[in-house]
């Protein structure tokens, strides 16, 4: 009998149909053991010597491997095929070994990159040892992120108050992120204009074509940077006769992209489904470990002979042989940092198609799945063939040029099945048809278009195009990238707003100081450097402790020097590089820190125990303060760590205990436990002012827990910034005097809301230019206001609002943002 070891569950059910009774499958669920998180895991004066510690879940996985091997004569480690996977293995191998219970065992490690029939009896034929290379890779990666974390997080914590970690390659990602929002805020819009001609041919057909060169000279993208200038061009365009005076034609190939990697599987699910890196690798975990796909964590673009043929096949069959290349295409790996040889994702059977798929996937696996098979046959298709046509148009005087771009598809190609997705596509005035005209034919000049540019700076990051500049830089792995992400997120150093990464300003002073005073080690190249060194570890060209001894010497001189570092010395540093995005310039010129409360004092950042804050020189007479983060859950945290006889538990909601506690801004109801550094933070609910604390039941909770609660006929009841309401489509009532959430009926609520008008919906003004937010004219409970992003404005007697322009509301925003 022979014990087959692999990482989980869906794993272990899916190779269990392909192995015989001789075979016994359990799942080590990842890793048995880890560093444990306190001082000492990892101890650079005794060469490195690192401290594993069994997980609780470990301990049950080890005791049942240890069971089921009484009765086996071969251990069978068949953990993934990259540097986590050889580490589970041998952290088992480990403590199996220290437990003695592997004498008379045969020890055997297999790999395979699909699970399927084949590859996993293939593997079971060809088993081999361990690779201690690639175990010394993980230890050296793992050592390095536990000295980075565990010595500069506590610097982090002394220096700057509120901040939560620093980590190896998520303080450079998040560097990324903050450099890209200033370069946003200081950039300066250029104006400049184009001058587009629809130029009439014969037979009433159009020629749109743009005005290149003027006065006998190429225009640069600047040189026409005024209207008047446009107008200049424009009346010299009008005094003149043209005709075509060259046309060009030629075919050009447009070809496939590579197959998926875990990068760019990555970058096209966030394009196209609009998944998080990290609910792409979840779906496609769960795709690999069914046997649906091959392993999801490779840098290759290479496909097996076999994957290719039935690539081949597929195509001929499904879209007939003018598709299918003379010879098959090979895609070979250009990523300086390719981990071990893998082949790119791919669908473990060609000939699943989506279709036959649709019934065995969920909607999420489904559409992953349809997104690698058409990326994976692609591949494989001829290149598309696109039809491109220049036509140039020129003056008698032989000094104004015009012309016209277009193209058409002349065969699609792997067009017809897909086509690669862009994050910040410009706009392509390429894609249209031209009219056939000939060289010499007059045209006549139908419509004049001088039109007003400003350049505009570079986009926010989205998930896609931070994973690929990740991935250009040579930072981290793509198998983390998904890790990375959450982690910027959850410790509130950025958050995400339509789709894009904007930093807080928490990210921003953790940013500053680790450049100020860590400027080496959040540096791209050094962070890439590093995982070049890791992969001559996995190659047997390093000893990993030497990259150790080299990196630890440095790091461990620059940890000494900022310890003597005060605070305040810290504080003025970023008040200066900050200076800029927490106190632009008014437009009236005043002293952007002057104290809005007690106008004699200035404003500077000050740190508390929760963070940043702007806080004024006049202190204590003027106690005016901004907070920097929300630091809310902070505080309610703080409180909550210590036991709170208050609390009572209520009962139980779908398996989760219902708390009544009570925290700073008064009583409330927690469905769940406190969060932990691994938790999510649970949902809670404020205790309505009209409930006693002490008569609340679980009935009451209960029915908190569930707003907003529909009642019937549409009707919702819930609880608001000014109380409990109840709304019915665009209507809307508060809930006052003997009704209430707990007692309000559907028969009561239309009564109530019988008399009541429709709310308005809030007509959009346009944004405002510096607050970068829409402004908006609402109807409330007492009469018209402006919104602008999160804040209301008031509207001053006198004002007709069905008069009211997007200038004036501005005037009036900027008036009270004054005062």
């Amino acid at each position: 009998m022979k014990l087959v070891v692999v990482e989980s569950p869906a794993k272990a059910k899916t190779i269990n149909k392909y192995l015989g009774k001789d075979y016994q499958v359990l799942a080590s669920y990842g890793h048995i053991r880890d560093l444990p998180s306190k001082d000492g895991s990892v101890n650079p004066d005794e060469e490195f010597k690192m401290v594993w510690e069994l997980s609780s879940g470990g301990k049950k996985r080890l005791n049942d491997i240890i069971a089921a091997l009484k009765n086996c004569d071969t251990l069978v480690l068949a953990s993934d095929p990259d540097r986590e996977g050889e580490a589970i293995a041998w952290h088992l191998l480990e403590e199996l070994n220290s437990k003695k219970k592997l004498k008379d065992k045969n020890i055997e490690r297999v790999v395979f990159h699909e699970i399927t029939k084949n590859a996993v009896t293939e593997a079971i034929e060809n088993p081999r040892q361990i690779d201690n290379n690639l175990v010394s890779a993980y230890m050296a990666r793992r050592a390095l992120d536990y000295l980075v974390g565990f010595t500069l997080s506590p610097v982090l914590w002394r220096k700057l108050p509120g901040s939560k970690s620093a980590g190896r390659v998520q303080s450079v990602a998040l560097r990324l992120i903050c450099e890209r929002e200033m370069e946003i805020e200081k950039f300066k819009p250029e104006e400049y204009w184009t001058i587009d001609v629809d130029l009439g041919a014969k037979e009433n057909a159009i020629i749109p074509a743009h005005l290149v060169n003027l006065d006998g000279k190429k225009l640069e993208k600047f040189d026409i940077n005024t209207k008047e200038k446009a107008d200049i061009a424009k009346t010299k365009i009008e005094a003149q006769n043209f005709e075509i005076s060259k046309i060009e034609r030629k075919d050009t190939n447009r070809n496939p992209a590579p197959p998926f990697t875990t990068s760019t599987l990555q970058q096209e699910a966030a394009r196209k489904l609009r998944f998080s890196a990290k609910k792409t690798m979840q779906v496609a975990q769960k795709l690999y470990e069914s046997g649906f796909i091959t392993y999801m964590r490779t840098d290759a673009v290479n496909l097996s002979a076999e994957a290719i043929t039935n690539c081949r096949e597929a195509i001929k069959k499904y879209f007939g042989e003018e598709y299918l290349p003379k010879q098959p295409k090979e895609y070979k790996t250009k990523s300086k940092n390719a981990q071990e040889a893998h082949e790119a994702i791919r669908p473990a059977d060609i000939m699943n198609t989506p279709n036959k798929m649709k019934e065995k996937l969920d909607e999420d696996s489904h559409k992953l799945y349809e997104l690698i098979w058409k990326r994976t046959v692609a591949c494989q298709m001829n290149p598309a063939i696109m039809d491109r046509v220049v036509i140039d148009s020129i003056s008698e005087d032989k000094q104004i040029l015009l012309r016209a771009n277009g193209q058409v598809i002349k065969f699609d190609g792997f067009l017809k099945l897909y086509q690669e997705g862009k994050d910040d596509a410009p706009d392509d005035e390429e894609n249209r048809l031209l009219p056939n005209v000939e060289v010499g034919e007059k045209v006549s000049k139908k419509q004049i278009k001088p039109e007003q540019h400003f350049t505009t700076p570079p986009p926010r990051f989205t998930e896609a195009s931070l994973v690929k500049k990740l991935e250009e830089l040579g930072i981290g792995r793509p198998s983390t990238y998904a890790s990375i992400i959450a982690v910027l997120q959850d410790r509130k150093y950025v958050k995400v707003e339509k789709l894009r990464f904007i930093p807080e300003d928490r990210g921003r002073i953790v940013t500053i100081f680790l450049e100020n005073y860590f400027k080496k080690y959040v540096e791209y190249d050094f962070t890439a450097q590093m995982e070049t060194h890791l992969d001559d570890i996995s190659a047997g060209s390093m000893e990993w402790k030497t990259l150790l001894n080299n990196f630890w010497t440095k790091f461990n001189s620059n940890i000494q020097a900022v310890q003597p570092l005060q605070v305040s010395e810290v504080i003025d540093k970023i008040d200066e590089v900050l200076a800029y995005h927490l106190f632009p310039e008014k437009e009236d010129g005043t002293d952007p820190r002057l104290c809005p409360e007690c106008r004699k004092g200035h404003l500077s950042i000050k740190l508390g125990k929760f963070g940043a804050f702007l806080g004024c020189s006049n202190y204590p007479e003027c106690k005016y303060t901004m907070p920097l983060t929300d630091v809310k859950d902070e505080e309610e945290n703080s409180i909550e760590k210590k036991p709170n006889p208050e609390d009572k538990l209520l009962g139980e909601h779908q398996g989760l205990n219902v708390y009544l506690k009570k925290g700073p801004y008064g009583f409330y109801i927690q469905l769940g436990e406190d969060a932990t550094a691994t938790t999510e933070k649970p949902k809670r609910i404020a205790l309505p002012k009209s409930l006693n604390p002490e008569e609340v039941t679980f009935e009451h909770a209960d029915r908190l827990i569930s707003l907003p609660k529909d009642i019937g006929n549409g009707i919702t009841v819930n609880i608001g910034k000014i109380g409990p309401y109840i709304k019915q489509g665009a209507k809307s009532r508060s809930l006052t005097g003997n009704d209430n959430i707990f007692n309000i009926t559907q028969e009561r609520a239309e009564e109530l809301l019988q008399n009541v008008q429709d709310r308005p919906e809030a007509k959009s003004l346009g944004q405002h230019p510096k607050l970068k937010a829409d402004i908006f004219l609402a109807t409330g409970r007492y009469g018209e206001y402006l919104k602008c992003g999160k804040n209301n404005y008031r509207l001053t007697k006198g004002i007709v609002t069905k008069d009211l322009t997007l200038e004036k509301a501005i005037e009036i925003i900027n008036e009270q943002i004054k005062s």
